[in-house]
């Protein structure tokens, strides 16, 4: 479907790809991974063709839809979440326009029999086929399917696009893509700024979307549960497997191991030859042995082993100061924004040395509870920091907080006190910035660039306090283990936020589950929290309706939650039965009208009459459509009723 010819990059003398070629097919399902800086959004446009390359090309069929979804993308701010999700179907909009305008055309006319008016039940008729063929009946119900299953309420779809922040408006753009249904989706992170449900139903989706997939994520469970090709991009060059990430990372160790081998053993044999010919280059009796090792050594196609790209942070956080044994505690705690509530007299002690976990759905509370933790956001209730409890906080948005104007130096320089300051070069070398890399603007740097010097931040003094939300966006795979490794070691107390399992397991002792304006403690690590919940991954937490206990006395009781949990389900099947009821009558009158056209199209005086015609077409379109109604409700009662069982 699409062919990546021999495609190098250079940037002044600098390399970025060296002469890389491969293959999507049409229903490949590609991850692209690698290094922060390793070239791969660099690839994705120029597939796209927003950059070009410096040698090779890249061909595709001409007619190929192509969705992209850059990093960071701009949407606008006069329409609202519908309606900016409804602009990107510029076809769809310019033929109910000209349906609208053909439909007025001939509402008043009766030369039947003019070409004219024939030719303008022609455009007529060729402009509903190209709606219905572009899915326009159904584009209302799809939208709004789409976008609930982003995250967005119903009550969210009038909302200004203004009044929401950069990741919901890249909720938008992802629903604007997938709507389009292109032959092919490119997308960049797309889990960065997504909920624990919300990456469940892209990764839906994503399994049964009927054209091929490249993504670039460093979300490994991600990564596992959609991709089966994987195309690492490592100094130049790339190297292709036909499996998921994890089943990679074994196969390329192995190939690693063997390419190795098989080195060593050429080598050896290269050295016992040379070893003989320089013994014996001077003594006629081996004249003939001497030549026929050179005419080897010659023809020997020489191994060559995959260079590695090993480097990587290095770095551990300063030894936590001394603090007391409970290190923070609320006590009915609660927050509101304006009439919202977000937390309600929440109850919680963090104690020395404890690394605990916050999981939940986007909107829940878990930012909500860390801002105030850091003293970012006042509240109602008590906080009660410990004694002599130092903070470190790294913000969910840490890299966008920083000043783009300033170097990478004077970052850190700024905020830089006492001793640290003559380190300062050495601790950001640790995060990979050496040599002119501390002179670069942080409005050049990538996303991953801008995370490590966030996170350099938070070495310039010690703290006895971590609390992070969601530190690994934007890190590549190897630094989020350097991260967790340094984490383990971290002799303080941690609180971190988080939907990413992996980087979680072994990390956190304790989770802590937002839902319904309440938190929940787990004692155990995240495999023990998901075992009890029965769950098989932490983005299925959002799936299951967990039965609520009575951590409050003002809280609802599990019997009481199970029997509103019931009434809801009946209340809908209810309104789905009489849908359904609805649908059936509307079926008996469409059945009634079409076996009355017939009769009257049937009778010679009705002979030429293009309005029966035309209203007979009509019906029969809007009977095909309720029909298809009728079983999509149908279904939806089964699988209500399925549920109720």
């Amino acid at each position: 479907m699409i062919s990546v010819n021999h495609v190098s990059v250079h940037f002044g003398g600098f390399e970025l790809f060296n002469d890389i070629s491969f293959l999507i097919n049409q229903k490949d399902r590609i991850g692209l991974v690698g290094k922060n800086g390793a070239g791969k959004s660099t690839l994705l446009k120029i597939i796209i063709g927003q950059e070009n390359p410096t040698m090779g090309s890249v061909e595709m069929p001409n007619r190929l839809i192509k969705g992209y979804l850059p990093q960071q993308m701009s949407c606008s701010n006069d329409k609202t979440v519908y309606d900016e999700t409804y602009s990107a179907f510029t076809e769809i909009i310019s033929l109910t326009d000209k349906i609208t305008h053909l439909t007025h055309l001939i509402e008043n006319r009766t030369d039947y029999h003019s070409d004219e008016y024939l030719s303008i039940i022609e455009k007529l008729t060729d402009a509903n086929e190209r709606f219905e063929l572009l899915g326009g009946n159904s584009l209302q119900a799809d939208i709004e399917q789409t976008l609930t299953g982003l995250g967005f309420a119903v009550p969210d779809f009038s909302k200004a696009t203004a009044e929401l922040s950069g990741g919901w408006r890249m909720r938008i753009e992802l629903a604007k893509i997938l709507l389009q249904k292109p032959d092919i989706l490119l997308l960049d992170e797309p889990t960065n700024h997504l909920d624990i449900e919300s990456i469940q139903w892209l990764e839906d989706y994503l399994k049964t979307f009927p054209g091929a997939v490249i993504l670039i994520s460093h979300d490994r469970a991600f990564l596992d549960n959609v991709t089966t090709r994987t195309v690492e991009i490592s100094l130049g060059k790339i190297y292709d497997y036909k499996v998921s990430y994890t089943k990679y990372v074994e196969l390329r160790k192995e190939r690693r191991q063997t390419q190795l081998n098989a080195f060593q053993n050429q080598q050896k044999k290269i050295e016992d030859t040379e070893r003989f010919i320089e013994r014996f280059r001077y003594k006629n009796t081996k004249a003939v042995q001497v030549q026929s090792r050179i005419k080897q050594l010659e023809k020997i196609d020489r191994i060559e082993v995959d260079e590695e790209d090993n480097s990587s942070m290095h770095f551990k956080f300063p030894p936590a100061p001394h603090s007391g044994n409970i290190v923070m505690e609320s006590i009915e705690l609660s927050k509101s924004y304006g009439s919202h509530k977000v937390l309600d007299k929440v109850d919680f002690i963090l104690e020395k040395n404890e690394k605990v976990a916050f999981v939940g759905k986007n909107g829940e509370g878990k930012t909500t509870f860390s801002r105030i933790i850091v003293g970012e956001l006042d509240h109602t209730g008590i906080l009660k920091p410990g004694h002599k409890v130092e903070i470190g906080y790294y913000a969910q948005n840490q890299d966008l907080l920083l000043d783009e104007e300033k170097t990478v130096l004077q970052t850190i320089d700024e905020i830089a006190v006492g001793d640290i300051r003559t380190r300062i070069r050495d601790i950001l070398g640790s995060f990979l910035f050496s040599g002119e890399d501390v002179d670069k603007k942080v409005k050049v740097l990538s996303g991953g660039e801008r995370s490590r010097l966030a996170l350099a931040k938070l070495l310039l003094r010690p703290v006895n306090l971590l609390v992070l939300d969601e530190p690994t966006n934007h890190l590549d795979m190897r630094s989020k283990d350097i991260l967790k490794e340094s984490l383990l070691k971290y002799d303080g107390t941690l609180l971190i936020v988080s939907h990413d399992r992996y980087f979680l397991d072994g990390l956190v002792t304790k989770v802590y589950e937002f839902r319904s304006k309440k938190i929940r403690q787990h004692i155990g690590g995240i495999y023990d929290f998901l075992q009890r919940k029965k769950i098989e991954t932490l983005k299925e937490l959002e799936q299951k309706r967990a039965v609520a206990v009575k951590t409050q006395d003002n809280a609802p009781s599990a019997n009481k939650m199970d029997y509103l949990d019931k009434k809801e389900l009946e209340k809908e099947i209810r309104k789905v039965t009489n849908r359904l009821g609805a649908s059936e009558k509307r079926i008996e009158e469409l059945e009634k009208e079409i076996e009355d056209l017939n009769l009257a199209i049937s009778s010679p005086e009705n002979t030429g009459n293009h309005d029966l015609y035309i209203r007979f077409e009509q019906v029969k379109k809007d009977m095909e459509t309720e029909l298809e109604n009728w079983e999509k409700t149908g279904i939806e009662l089964e699988n209500l009723r399925q549920k109720r069982k």
